[in-house]
């Protein structure tokens, strides 16, 4: 069988991706890949309150917002495998993306994996790191 689309990423744009794709009776398969620490999620499962998304005047704890985004995208009919992706081949159509554990083939694919601040290795930055120099997932 060769699915509809293959959304690459667990974080906001790849769970946003598969409310999108399942409304459109797509049926997209989600590899959501794994965060250090063993996880899905994105960023936003190591972030505490969330002040700035709509919907929640008080706030909302990020891992809490990654749980509810998650959720609305299996009601919307997204198939969700915590996997990593090993490869891609996008040689000929269909497209092949797989993992340790599974291939699949698919018309289209959605690649949302996200971004990892990245530090300059400057000497003092170890000193400063959260103290003047800070990377942020909700700014």
């Amino acid at each position: 069988m060769v699915e509809n689309v293959v959304i690459i990423g667990s974080g906001p744009a790849g769970y946003t991706a598969a409310i999108y794709a399942g409304r459109a009776n797509l049926k997209p398969l989600v590899f959501e890949g794994l965060q250090a620490g063993g996880i899905p999620g994105g960023q936003l499962m190591t972030t505490t309150d969330v002040e700035n998304f709509p919907g929640f005047p008080k706030g909302i704890m990020g891992p809490a917002l990654m749980d509810l985004i998650k959720q609305q995208s299996e009601r919307c009919g997204a198939e969700l495998h915590t996997e990593d992706v090993t490869f891609v081949d996008l040689s000929s159509r269909p497209f092949k993306v797989g993992s340790a554990y599974r291939e699949v083939e698919t018309h289209s694919i959605i690649i949302a994996t996200g971004a990892t601040a990245q530090r300059l290795n400057l000497p003092s930055e170890p000193q400063f790191w959260n103290k003047g120099i800070s990377a942020c997932a909700i700014c």
